[in-house]
């Protein structure tokens, strides 16, 4: 039997619900290995060509090393609007707009103060997608394993929040302590101008707590963002084989998939900032105020005060996620590593509905 509590935690998601294709498909799925053929969109077996089987070791180390990749890159390209948008959160009197931050900041610090916070970012965020996408993989075998193949398809959105969920609680730890830096070193003009300076100053002044009282509101504004980059992207590649790309995935060309990959990236990225933007001001004025906790800041934020810098995040993350998907796959086709199609209905599921002759 499933677990119980999975399966009817699953169909419990608001997000899901079962997605029956009516269509026949002209080529039944093989086994590799004797083993049964997953439907999973990211599990399956792996085409003539490629490096390693999917599941493996050295395919969960390439799609952690694919996370560092695609998460430290894109973030260090973004800090300085990163950095303005951390500001406009943290003090909203001084820098009013995008470009008035972008103004005063380039008036007060130069065109090298935009580049405030680099190295934090690049090493959190590294560590960051290293356990994203890494661990994003594992739990979605694992969890898949624990549904069985039918549940697996028709309850895979509920697959993708619950792997991407898990893998984001891990990946917020690891990110946490830069995180911290990064933010102070932003939004207190004369803290500290790098990392070197930042980090044992904090330690000296609050201890190891400097670097982890901002975990919790990271899990509230990375997990949801996490749980829609995941499960968004893969609902929209299914989509747009399905209605906007005019020929079979099959068909299409290794450009003409990550073109696919880039796009959904971005339609869940715009969602992604949406979820994740008030958690993410909480986020940004804590790490610049000693003492602060997460239920203060939101009361003096207010409802409207959590919404300041969201056009600008909305760019940022767009960007950001349609880049890392964009990454992470290219990765994948460099390496070789698997990369299954969309998921399909199970043979012996259809057998139960009656779509099999």
């Amino acid at each position: 039997m499933y677990p119980t509590a999975l399966t009817q935690l699953a169909r419990a998601n608001p997000f899901s619900a079962p997605l029956f294709s009516l269509q026949k498909v002209e080529e039944p799925q093989q086994s590799l290995h004797g083993q049964r053929t997953r439907t999973l969109a990211a599990a399956a077996t792996a085409d003539e060509g490629d490096s390693c089987e999917f599941g493996s070791q050295k395919y969960f180390v390439l799609c952690g090393f694919g996370g560092i990749l695609s998460c430290g890159t894109t973030h260090t390209a973004v800090v300085p609007l990163d950095l303005v948008k951390c500001r406009m959160q943290v003090s909203p009197d001084k820098y009013k707009s995008i470009g008035n931050g972008f103004a005063v900041t380039l008036k007060e610090d130069g065109v090298r103060g935009l580049a405030k916070g680099w190295a934090p970012t690049f090493i959190g965020y590294s560590m960051q997608g290293l356990c994203k996408f890494g661990f994003y993989e594992v739990f979605k075998i694992f969890y898949s394993d624990l549904l069985g193949e039918e549940n697996t398809y028709l309850w895979r959105t509920s697959l993708y929040l619950a792997a991407s969920a898990s893998a984001e609680f891990f990946a917020d730890i690891a990110l946490a302590p830069m995180e911290a830096c990064k933010v102070r070193i932003q939004t207190q003009p004369g803290y500290a101008n790098t990392l070197r300076e930042c980090a044992p100053k904090m330690f000296a002044e609050e201890g190891l707590w400097a670097f982890y009282k901002g975990v919790v509101p990271l899990w509230m504004r990375q997990i949801p963002y996490t749980m829609m980059k995941f499960a968004c992207f893969e609902r929209t590649v299914e989509l747009l084989y399905k209605y906007a790309v005019p020929k079979p995935r099959s068909e299409c060309s290794k450009a003409e998939q990550l073109v696919v990959t880039f796009v959904a990236g971005y339609i869940a990225g715009v969602f992604c900032a949406i979820v994740s933007h008030p958690a993410d001001s909480v986020v940004s004025v804590l790490n610049k105020e000693k003492g602060s906790t997460a239920v203060g800041v939101l009361k003096k934020l207010g409802p409207r005060g959590v919404w300041k810098g969201l056009v600008a995040r909305i760019i940022m993350i767009g960007t950001l996620t349609a880049l890392q998907w964009f990454i992470y796959d290219s990765v994948k086709v460099y390496f070789r590593l698997p990369r299954p199609p969309p998921p399909e209905m199970p043979e012996s599921l259809k057998k139960k509905l009656g779509l099999t002759e």
